[in-house]
Order: C-alpha cells, then structure tokens, then sequence
C-alpha cells in the first residue's frame, strides 16, 4: 500500500480480546467500519489515531460498554453478542478492567476504597494484591485519603490499581495520560507498563500521544474506521 500501512496480520493463537468486522454508525455517518483487531495474552498493543477518529467509540466496543451494529467481539473465546446485558456485565467485570481518561474514582470514597471497588462486586476477595498494586503505584501512602485530594498523576494511578483489582486478562486504557503533563505523563505509563507485566494481563491502550509508542509490542492506527498495523 502506498501510504506504508498494512493490514493487521491475522494470528492464529487465540486472543484474550478479539473484534470481528466490527461496524458502528451514528445515523448515516460509519464510525467503524469491518474493523477487526486480535490481542494476544500479555502483549501490549497502542491504538493511534487523531481526534474524531473514533478511538472512543472502538474503546466502548471492545469493552463491552456498547454493542456493534454488526460484526462480534469475543473475549476469553466467548462471543458477547449472544449474551444478556448481565452476562455481558459479569464477562466485563471478570475479564476486562477499564483505565479512563478522566480517572471515573468515586469521590466519596477512599482511594484503597475506590481501589478494591471491583472485588465488592463479584470478584475474587484478595485486599493483599490491590494493597501491593497501591504500593507498586507508589499511592500507598494514600490510601486514607480521598480524590478531591489527589494530584492527577495520583489519580490516575489508583485508576490503574482499580483496573487491574481483578486481576483482568486485558486493560484498556482509554487517552490515560489526556489530562497529565509530560513528566507525569511518563511516570504514570511507566508504572502502567510495570504492573501490567507484574500481572501478566494484555493492555490496549488507546491514545493520540506518540511519546507512548516505544512502550508497545505494536502500534496500529485507526482510520476511516479501519485499523492498520504500522
């Protein structure tokens, strides 16, 4: 191809997370069109794209958080368009922890509070790896405390410690580092980078930052709906 992109090769291990000719429209206008992706287990994969391109929409989709027009996504092997929305639920809640933009912490709550949050609600009870993932994060000397009083770099921190509570087999990450500035920014996904591989899960980050890219197993580029392998 002309414009030095390739089409994502297709693997034949099977994915944590995988999307099958996925399309989504908003009215006539096609947001994602056909997009397929495969995600190993444990690979670090960087999802570039410019505003607009529909990397949020691609975030929702592969999350569970909306379903597609048509195409499947299938996590762990199971198909998610054949289920309840409270199957999907619980298949979102056991396999997939979400890293957001705008850290999404319950503001009443304390940051081991909002932390352990995913295990109240149907995993497995184990306080001792989130106190280890707070200590990793280097937020456990907040734990007490509540996120009003948070810097963002902290905030996003316990994000990433609410994230992987459950011990997901994927997390993705959506503009992680949108609102943090270049230092932070490097620290936060260099913590990102070291817990994900502490924990074995596989991190799909979505992100418009090229400072991210060297962090990545690869780099593919959302457009005109479609995703190409750098």
């Amino acid at each position: 191809m002309s414009d030095g992109f390739q089409p994502i090769p297709v693997t034949t291990d099977e994915p944590v997370l995988a999307a099958a000719d996925v399309s989504v429209r908003r009215g006539s206008q096609p947001i994602l069109e056909d997009l397929s992706l495969s995600i190993p287990a444990g690979s670090r994969t960087l999802v570039r794209g410019p505003s607009g391109a529909g990397k949020s929409t691609l975030f929702s989709v592969l999350g569970l958080l909306e379903p597609p027009d048509s195409g499947r996504v299938l996590v762990d092997g199971t198909d998610a368009s054949g289920l309840s929305e409270r199957q999907r639920a619980r298949l979102r809640r056991d396999a997939i922890g979400f890293v957001f933009q705008d850290f999404q912490l319950v503001p009443d709550l304390t940051v081991h509070e909002n932390a352990v949050l995913p295990q109240h609600h149907g995993g497995d009870r184990d306080e001792a790896w989130v106190d280890e993932l707070l200590e990793t994060l280097a937020v456990a000397d907040r734990a007490d405390r509540y996120p009003a009083t948070l810097s963002g770099g902290e905030k996003q921190r316990v994000a990433i410690a609410r994230a992987l509570a459950n011990r997901p087999d994927v997390v993705l990450a959506d503009e992680p580092t949108g609102q943090l500035d270049p230092e932070t920014t490097e620290r936060v996904v260099g913590l990102l980078v070291d817990v994900q591989e502490s924990a074995g899960t596989a991190l799909v980050t979505i992100s418009h930052d090229p400072s991210l890219e060297g962090l990545f197993d690869r780099t593919v580029t959302l457009r005109d709906g479609r995703l190409l392998e750098e």
